[in-house]
C-alpha cells in the first residue's frame, strides 16, 4: 500500500498542488484532451460560460454555490467524452466599482472624482480591478473550477470592447437604438441613471396627507412633488365625478396660488383606490408620465439631479426634499386645504451602491426599442422566419414558450414571461466614467456612430464624444457569443455556441438572462443555451441571509482552509434544489469533512488488501448490481439537472452502504482473490462517481493507486457505463 495513506488526509496540504497538477495537465482546455485522444473530434460539445464576478473584491458563498454547481456539471460531460469548455472571465461592474473607488479617494484625499479628472480616475479604477482580479482568479482556483484559464475574458477587455461598439451600431443603423426623452432612475447621490436591477427598497415609516384640491379631495406621501400638478384625474366610469367632463378647466387654489386644473378621464385609474382621483406628477412618476404621454400632457419638473426643489417650488426653491417636506405641509393646512394626515408604511428606491434616493426623471438618454419592429435578418429564430417582422421583446419571449430554452426550475418560467410583458425601452447610458463609453461623437448638430472616432484628428476637427458610458448589463447580455471571440467568426464560436448551460442566481434572470437571449437572437440568430439552471440565496443555519451586518457570513476561503473545499462544496449542493435557498453552517460542513476522511479510511483498508489483478469483477455478483443500480440512478438524476439528489445518493451509498455493509461484510473473507477485486471495483467506480462533486480528494486517491493509468488523472477518466 502506498504510504500517502498511512497519514491522515490532509486538504490543506493537498488542493493547491491538485490544482496546480490539473492545470499543467492542460485538460482544462478541450483542444489538449481531443490531442491526447481522450476525446473525440467530432464528440459533442458542451459549453459554459461562467458568470462573471464583479472586480469589486472578494467571491461570497453565492458565488461558491455557483461555481460548485457548474463545475459538477462540466467535470460530469467531460468524463462523459464531450468536448467541454468552461470559459472564465470577470466583470468590470461599472458603477459598483467606479463608486467603490470613488469612496476610497474621498476617505483618503476628500477628493471627488471631477477634482483629479476623468483619466487619472480610470487609471486608479484599472489598478483596484487588477488587484481585484487577481484575487478572484486565485478564489476560482481555491475553489476547485476547472474552467480554461488561457480563454479568460473581461467584460471591458478590447475584444470585448469592440464587439460592444460593433453591438452599437449596428442596433443604432436598424433603428433599435435611439436617444430620446423618458423616464429613468436617477441616482441623486451617485448622479448618473441606474438599471431596474439596481434600485434596493426600503421601508419607510412616513405621513400619508389628503389635500383639498378645489371640489376634491387627493393623497400624496409627496406633497413637495404638487407644485406642477395641474390635472386631475379620474375614471370616466365613475359616477361621483359624471358631472365633470374630459378638458374641463376648473380654476383651483393651490399650494403657492390658484391655478387653472384640467379633468383628465382615464381608464388606468383605479376607482376603488384612495378616494378614485388623482393629480398627477409626469416628469417625475412613471404611470404619471404614461397618462401624459396618452394626453399629450404639459411635464414640468419639480425636482432637480440633486433632490431640491426648483424655482417653481417658489419660496420653497432649492431646498432638499426632506427638509421642504413639513414646512409645505404647513403652508397647505395654513390655506386650508389639508384635509387629514395618517401613519403610512412605504417602500421608498434608494441606488444599491451608493445609498442614494432614486427621483424618477425624465431625461435625454439612450435608449434601446424592445418593442420596435424590425426585419430579422437571420434564418429562422425561435419559430421566427428570416425576412419576416419581429421585436427584441418577441425573440425573447418565444425562445422559452417554443421550448428552445428551458428554464429550471420552471416555475420561473411565469416570473420570465411577467417580466417580458411588462418591459419598456431599455435605458442603457450612464453617467460614470468606468465602462464602455459610448461610441458616438457630436459636431455642429452632426451625430457621428461607428465602432471608431470619424477621424484621425477627430478632436482637433471639432468632433466631441459622448461623455456617458453603458449599461454594465448591454457588455454582459453579449457574454455567450463575445466571449468565443465575435465579431469574428472563430472556430470557438462555430463549435461553442450556443453554449448548453447558463447557471445564475434567480435574482437576475430577467436583468441579464433576458438581455442574452435578446442579444444573442439579435446577433447571431441562435440562443444564447439551451438551459439555465437557477440557484437561490445562500443562507446561515438559521435561514437569515448572510450579512456584514449580522455577523453570519461565512468566508469560502475560510471553509477551505478549515475543512477542505471538497466539504465546502458537498455542504453547499446538499439539500439544495434549483431555484430554492439554502442553509449553510460550519456543523454542516464538517459533517463533509468527516466523509472525505471516511472514503481516505475506505481507501486504506481497500488497498491494504489490494488485489493481484484489477480487472473487473463478475457483475452478476449482487454487491456489484446494487452499485449499478444506485449510480445508474445518480446518473439519471444528473442528467436531470437534480445534483442535490445525485450528490446524495453517491454519499449515502459510499458511506452507509459500501463502508457500512460492503466492507464489513468482507472482512471475514478478505484473504478471497475475488472479494479484494470486487472492493477495488467499487472504490474505483466510487471515485470517479464522487469526482465531480469532490475533485481534489478523489484525484488525491487516484493518483497514488496502484492501478494501470491509461490517463493521467481521475478528471479525464470515463464515467462509469452501468451494465444490467
Amino acid at each position: 500500500m502506498n504510504e500517502r495513506f498511512l497519514k491522515p488526509y490532509n486538504p490543506t496540504e493537498t488542493e493547491a498542488r491538485i490544482y496546480s497538477l490539473w492545470e499543467e495537465g492542460g485538460f482544462f482546455n478541450p483542444n489538449k484532451a481531443i490531442e491526447s485522444g481522450f476525446t473525440r473530434e467530432d464528440a459533442p460539445t458542451y459549453t459554459v460560460i461562467m458568470p462573471p464576478p464583479n472586480v469589486t473584491g472578494v467571491l461570497h458563498m453565492g458565488h461558491a454555490l455557483m461555481l460548485t454547481v457548474e463545475d459538477i456539471f462540466v467535470r460530469y460531460n467531460r468524463m462523459l467524452g464531450k468536448r467541454t469548455l468552461w470559459l472564465p472571465g470577470t466583470d468590470h461592474a461599472a458603477i459598483a466599482t467606479q463608486s467603490k473607488v470613488e469612496k476610497e479617494i474621498q476617505k483618503e484625499e476628500k477628493k471627488s472624482r471631477h477634482d483629479i479628472g476623468r483619466e487619472e480616475l480610470l487609471k486608479r479604477i484599472d489598478s483596484f480591478a487588477k488587484q481585484s482580479h487577481d484575487t478572484i482568479v486565485s478564489q476560482i482556483k481555491v475553489m476547485g473550477a476547472s474552467c480554461d484559464w488561457g480563454r479568460e475574458a473581461f467584460t471591458l477587455d478590447e475584444k470585448r470592447n469592440l464587439a460592444v461598439k460593433t453591438v452599437f451600431k449596428k442596433m443604432y443603423e436598424d433603428g433599435l437604438i435611439y436617444r430620446g426623452e423618458r423616464m429613468v432612475n436617477w441616482d441623486t447621490k451617485g448622479q448618473t441613471t441606474i438599471a431596474d436591477d439596481e434600485v434596493v427598497y426600503v421601508e419607510e415609516k412616513t405621513k400619508f396627507y389628503y389635500l383639498k384640491y378645489g371640489p376634491f379631495t387627493i393623497g400624496t406621501a409627496r406633497p413637495e412633488t404638487k407644485f406642477g400638478d395641474k390635472y386631475v384625474v379620474m375614471h370616466p366610469e365613475d359616477s361621483r365625478f359624471k358631472e365633470y367632463t374630459h378638458g374641463q378647466k376648473l380654476m383651483v387654489e393651490w399650494i403657492n396660488g390658484p391655478i387653472e386644473a384640467t379633468v383628465i378621464k382615464d381608464e388606468r385609474i383605479d376607482m376603488e383606490f384612495g378616494t378614485g382621483v388623482m393629480t398627477i406628477t409626469p416628469a417625475h412618476s412613471q404611470i404619471d408620465f404614461d397618462i401624459a404621454e396618452t394626453h399629450k400632457l404639459d411635464r414640468e419638473k419639480i425636482i432637480d439631479q440633486y433632490g431640491k426643489l426648483l424655482p417653481i417650488a417658489g419660496e420653497f426653491a432649492m431646498m432638499k426634499i426632506k427638509d421642504a417636506r413639513e414646512k409645505i405641509i404647513e403652508k397647505l393646512d395654513a390655506k386650508g386645504l389639508l384635509v387629514k394626515t395618517e401613519d403610512y408604511t412605504h417602500n421608498i428606491a434608494t441606488a444599491e451602491r451608493t445609498g442614494g434616493i432614486i427621483e424618477p426623471q425624465i431625461m435625454t438618454q439612450w435608449f434601446v426599442a424592445v418593442n420596435k419592429p424590425f426585419i430579422l435578418p437571420h434564418s429562422e429564430i425561435n419559430g421566427i422566419k428570416s425576412g419576416t417582422e419581429t421585436t427584441l421583446k418577441e425573440i425573447m419571449q418565444k425562445a422559452v414558450s417554443q421550448g428552445q430554452i428551458k428554464i429550471i426550475p420552471d416555475y420561473f418560467d411565469k416570473t420570465y414571461f411577467h417580466w417580458i410583458d411588462n418591459l419598456r425601452d431599455w435605458c442603457i447610458s450612464r453617467q460614470i466614467w468606468y465602462g464602455h463609453r459610448i461610441p458616438v461623437w457630436y459636431r455642429d448638430g452632426e451625430t457621428h456612430v461607428d465602432t471608431n472616432p470619424p477621424s484621425e484628428t477627430w478632436e482637433k476637427d471639432g468632433w466631441t464624444q459622448d461623455p456617458d458610458t453603458l449599461d454594465t448589463w448591454f457588455s454582459s447580455a453579449l457574454w455567450t457569443f463575445s466571449t468565443l471571440g465575435w465579431p469574428d467568426k472563430t472556430k470557438d464560436l462555430l463549435d461553442y455556441h450556443p453554449t448548453n448551460l447558463l447557471e445564475t442566481g434567480y435574482e437576475i434572470l430577467f436583468f441579464w438572462v433576458a438581455r442574452m437571449v435578446l442579444m444573442s437572437g439579435y446577433v447571431l440568430g441562435q440562443i444564447p443555451f439551451s438551459t439555465v439552471y437557477l440557484h437561490g440565496t445562500v443562507r446561515d443555519a438559521k435561514g437569515q441571509k448572510m450579512s456584514k451586518s449580522l455577523g453570519n457570513g461565512i468566508d469560502p476561503i475560510d471553509v477551505a482552509k478549515e475543512f477542505g473545499t471538497d466539504a465546502g462544496r458537498m455542504a453547499l449542493i446538499s439539500g439544495t434544489a434549483a431555484g430554492t435557498d439554502s442553509s449553510i453552517s460550519k456543523d454542516k460542513i464538517r459533517g463533509y469533512k468527516n466523509f472525505a476522511n471516511k472514503l481516505w479510511n475506505i481507501t486504506r483498508f481497500v488497498l491494504s488488501n489490494q488485489p493481484s489483478s484489477f480487472e473487473t469483477p463478475e457483475v452478476q455478483d449482487e454487491d456489484i448490481q446494487e452499485m449499478y443500480k444506485e449510480f445508474s440512478t445518480a446518473t439519471n438524476e444528473l442528467d436531470n439537472f437534480r445534483i442535490h439528489n445525485a450528490s446524495e445518493r453517491i454519499y449515502h451509498y459510499v458511506w452507509h452502504t459500501f463502508a457500512d455493509k460492503i466492507i464489513e461484510e468482507s472482512k471475514g473473507d478478505i484473504a478471497n482473490e475475488e472479494t479484494k477485486r470486487k472492493l477495488y471495483f467499487i472504490l474505483s467506480t466510487s471515485l470517479k462517481m464522487l469526482h465531480p462533486f469532490m475533485p481534489f480528494v478523489t484525484e488525491e486517491i487516484w493518483q497514488n493507486m496502484p492501478h494501470p493509468k491509461d490517463r493521467p488523472l481521475l478528471m479525464v477518466e470515463s464515467w462509469p457505463k452501468f451494465e444490467n
